[in-house]
């Protein structure tokens, strides 16, 4: 239920954007200094004569609107999660209702808009009437346009629009007294854009603003509907591809953290990404590639994701996970059932939703991963066995076979293949138990001090701290295995495989400590709470911290 639920959104406030900019435009536009008698409400040789339904009393405040002082001599009301009303004999200079209708009895300088709403209109308005996702009601003179967005227009015989008048995706009926000086443009969107924008609108209202994706009520049977053949689909997939799926569901299982933290890396790097493929202007082409790919990653997380909660609902009745209904399929259906339950709590609902977006695309995420660095081990096969060191248990038995053959002199002996170079990490590193927090941090302050006296008391250079104390750190690490600092706490960085530590796991390390650093150090706090003690950058490169022995350091 992503895809629409987005472009719902999107395109309300991109509406609600253009309209205010309209607003605040129009406002620029034609506020010029009001005559002292408008200000003042009193009369004056050069005040124009006021209009017929003018009021001679101060504007007073509703009770249920807001109201801000503005500089054209009226007030706004603007309201939000209700309706708003202009009362009659009263005057506003713009009326404005988002998530409830507004309807004005009085006079309106500028514009009536509702998003979500329906407006009334049987007061003087001297700009426009809108409505999105709502209809609008006319029995009064509109010096600008009538536009309705997925609604009816209904004019009243006391309707006078100066203007055009506009029906998106819904119809136009008028009263043969009603006046139209403009065109009347009627576009249709389909048989069913009433019902649609009708539905639309009504989820809005009942789930959306609620902070939730489903209600208990007839007005969003749609959405029931569309939720149920979501879940049919998910189990359809979890079918055809039930081997992708147990992996995602094995990675959430065993590391239920790092998916999360996986799904949420993923959603910041996703808008950075796709910002460098515009930057670059030929990567425009990739955008639709990478957000397919997104959208369709985190479909295929959630399946799994439900997959893990059917599978913990699951497991009293049958704790070993042999049974026939323990397929992924049935396990995607007993927890989208439950999910879907709490879709339609307030607030929470959309807390889940989120939260199972963030799981489903990291478990995804941690999923490839695991699959490349699989790979990559297996590309690499296995060390050969040193040669010399112990005799095959073969040789005695060939030794009987062939006596006379001597042996072989020593400077006959085939040469040693080329070894790699020797890597600064120990085998045994991965081994030795991992460091804390609090040495974590400590070995911290010290490189971040020593880096900053060179650079503000030698270089005299008084910015660019974290990119060249993350340059120091990815050089160390991959020079020596850890930094001044960890050498003097005696810290190592390795690698989780048992590979030695290369460039580019150093250069990822680092630059995933500014990710690490972005949520006011909660990358770093994760090490006091991991059980591996790894920091958000420790687990995108696939490293962890260890401590050695005094006396001893891996060099």
């Amino acid at each position: 239920m992503r895809t629409p639920h987005r472009f719902a959104i999107a395109w309300l406030l991109f509406n609600c954007l253009w309209l205010v900019a309209g607003l605040q435009y129009r406002a620029m536009a034609a506020d010029a200094p009001a005559p002292a008698s408008v200000a003042a409400g009193t009369a004056g040789p050069a005040a124009a004569p006021p209009a017929p339904d003018a009021p001679s009393a101060p504007v007073a405040p509703l009770p249920s609107a807001t109201w801000d002082e503005d500089s054209g001599g009226g007030s706004s009301i603007v309201g939000f999660g209700h309706d708003v009303e202009l009362a009659a004999g009263r005057r506003a200079d713009t009326v404005v209702a988002i998530g409830g209708s507004a309807t004005s009895n009085g006079r309106v300088d500028n514009a009536i808009v509702a998003i979500l709403g329906d407006t009334l209109v049987t007061g003087t308005v001297g700009d426009s009437v809108v409505a999105v996702l709502g209809s609008d009601e006319v029995d009064a003179p509109v010096h600008g346009d009538v536009v309705a967005v997925l609604g009816n227009v209904h004019l009243g015989p006391h309707a006078d629009v100066h203007g055009d008048v506009v029906s998106v995706g819904g119809s136009l009926t008028r009263d043969p007294a009603a006046i139209i000086h403009g065109s009347v443009q009627d576009l249709p969107i389909g048989p069913h854009g009433l019902v649609l924008g009708t539905g639309l609108r009504t989820w809005l209202t009942h789930c959306l603003m609620l902070g939730r994706l489903l209600a208990f009520t007839p007005a969003v049977a749609w959405a029931w509907t569309f939720a149920l053949l979501t879940l049919a689909g998910y189990a359809l997939t979890a079918v055809l591809f039930r081997a992708p799926v147990e992996r995602c569901l094995r990675a959430l299982t065993e590391q239920p953290g790092a998916s999360l933290l996986a799904g949420v890396l993923a959603q910041l790097a996703t808008p950075l990404l796709i910002g460098l493929l515009c930057i670059t202007v030929v990567g425009l082409l990739a955008v639709p590639v990478v957000g397919a790919a997104v959208l369709i990653a985190e479909a295929f997380g959630r399946i799994a994701v439900l997959a893990w909660i059917g599978g913990r609902v699951l497991r009293p009745a049958d704790p070993q996970g042999h049974a026939a209904w323990r397929h992924p399929a049935a396990l995607v259906l007993v927890g989208g059932v439950l999910i879907t339950l709490l879709y339609t709590i307030p607030v929470l609902g959309l807390i889940v939703y989120k939260l199972v977006g963030f799981f489903g695309l990291g478990a995804v995420a941690y999923a490839l991963l695991t699959e490349l660095r699989g790979a990559r081990t297996a590309a690499a096969g296995p060390r050969p066995a040193p040669s010399a060191t112990a005799p095959s248990a073969t040789a005695p038995a060939a030794a009987e076979s062939s006596p006379a053959q001597p042996e072989p002199p020593l400077a006959a002996d085939p040469q040693p293949a080329p070894s790699p170079a020797p890597s600064t990490v120990s085998p045994a590193a991965a081994a030795l138990p991992r460091a804390s927090f609090w040495i974590r941090m400590a070995a911290l302050l010290i490189d971040l001090l020593l880096v900053g006296a060179v650079l503000e008391w030698l270089l005299h250079v008084h910015h660019l701290h974290l990119v060249v104390l993350a340059g120091y750190g990815a050089v160390m690490w991959k020079l020596r295995g850890a930094t001044v600092g960890g050498t003097i706490c005696h810290l190592q960085v390795v690698r989780l495989d048992g590979r030695p530590m290369d460039w580019p796991t150093a250069v990822v390390r680092a630059l995933g400590c500014f990710l690490s650093l972005l949520f006011a150090g909660l990358g770093f706090l994760w090490i006091a709470f991991d059980r591996e003690h790894q920091a958000w950058h420790d687990k995108i490169a696939g490293t962890v911290v260890v401590r050695t022995p005094n006396g001893a350091p891996l060099v």
